[in-house]
């Protein structure tokens, strides 16, 4: 088979797979999670086999297990995250209104300093930044609902995403070895180590960076709620949880707390200054101890390639996208490393001419 041919049969199959991801975006969470949590476990139901405990039995404890775990969390911390959203939805008018009142004090110190200059260009500009910043507070409130509510969304496939993930997992082995018979033979060990390396760097950012969300998470809110921040647990649990994509649950983290702590501490500058070291000490301990042990450094997903790929495959595919973008940046990421390492043993990059 020429490589013309197998190059357009493999566009058609990724073709047919964005047009299959395209029509059934809206109810592939489930199996995406459920996907998900086969493939985090799988290795613990290997183990699980190796001590002589039936595939069965270990895929039932491992499922089981979850679920109480699950369910312990939503029974401990759920209602008083939902009570926390629901306050902090109710108050952001109070918030906003605080902050613009603030915003228009010290715009108005700067333009009665500034009046025998040029009284009406700094009455404009002053108005011209009043509202760029409502703009932006707004959108930003916005987008942090519109997170939110597919949170909530995501929460109700919990019926069959367990059921899912038994039976994926379950099957785990069995569907790995059937995809390997299928691979054409003549560069099946090509395709296996590919697949090693992708396994390897998916691995590897995924299982670290779910522990990284965790510490971080959990050091947010405590941090905040020791320094008394209101709805300290809502704001510390959205940037353990947003720290999955490197740098952006910090900076997230930072000016959701940051304009709450002006809003409630206004006048007092040493919580504000406190809520601020919370976050420069979260970032230090993920860059400097959290992410090099527990993610490493040679997983070849750079942040910004993960937000790209988050935001390509979230505005094509929704939701459904996003849970996708990180298996599929891995993904690209290896085969391009690969393509590149394959050209420079090319006759086309080794050629010095005549």
């Amino acid at each position: 088979m020429t490589r013309q041919r197998q190059l357009m049969i493999w566009s058609g199959v990724l073709l047919a797979l964005a047009i299959f991801l395209f029509l059934f975006s809206n109810i592939l969470t489930p199996f995406i999670f459920g996907a998900t949590i086969a493939y985090f476990c799988d290795p613990i139901a290997d183990w699980f086999e190796k001590q002589g405990l039936p595939r069965l039995a270990a895929t039932a404890i491992i499922i089981f297990t979850a679920l109480l775990v699950i369910a312990l969390l939503m029974i401990a911390v759920f209602p008083l995250l939902l009570e926390q959203l629901s306050d902090l939805l109710r108050d952001i008018p109070g918030y906003l209104d605080a902050l613009r009142q603030q915003f228009d004090g010290l715009m108005g110190k700067l333009q009665a300093r500034t009046q025998t200059e040029a009284p009406a260009d700094v009455a404009q500009a002053a108005g011209q930044m009043r509202d760029a910043a409502q703009g932006v507070g707004l959108k930003f409130l916005q987008g942090i609902w519109s997170g939110s509510v597919a949170f909530v969304s995501a929460m109700s496939v919990m019926v069959v995403t367990p059921v899912v993930a038994f039976y994926l997992l379950l099957d785990w082995d069995r569907m790995i070895a059937r995809v390997d018979e299928l691979l054409p033979r003549r560069h099946v060990d090509e395709v296996r180590k590919i697949a090693r390396d992708i396994d390897g760097v998916l691995a590897g950012f995924m299982r670290g960076q779910f522990l990284v969300c965790i510490i971080q998470g959990t050091f947010y809110v405590i941090g905040l709620s020791i320094i008394g921040l209101d709805f300290a647990l809502f704001v510390g649990l959205i940037s353990g949880m947003a720290s999955f994509i490197p740098y952006v649950g910090s900076i997230l983290g930072l000016v959701l707390s940051m304009g709450l702590a002006f809003a409630q501490f206004w006048g007092d500058w040493t919580p504000i200054f406190a809520v601020l070291c919370v976050f420069l000490a979260g970032q230090v301990i993920e860059g400097n101890f959290l992410t090099p042990y527990l993610v490493g450094g040679n997983v070849g997903l750079h942040p910004v390639w993960l937000i790209f790929s988050l935001a390509a495959f979230g505005s094509l595919f929704g939701f459904a996208g996003l849970l996708l973008a990180v298996p599929a940046a891995a993904s690209v990421g290896v085969l391009t490393r690969y393509s590149l390492a394959r050209y420079r043993e090319s006759p086309l990059y080794m050629d010095n001419g005549p």
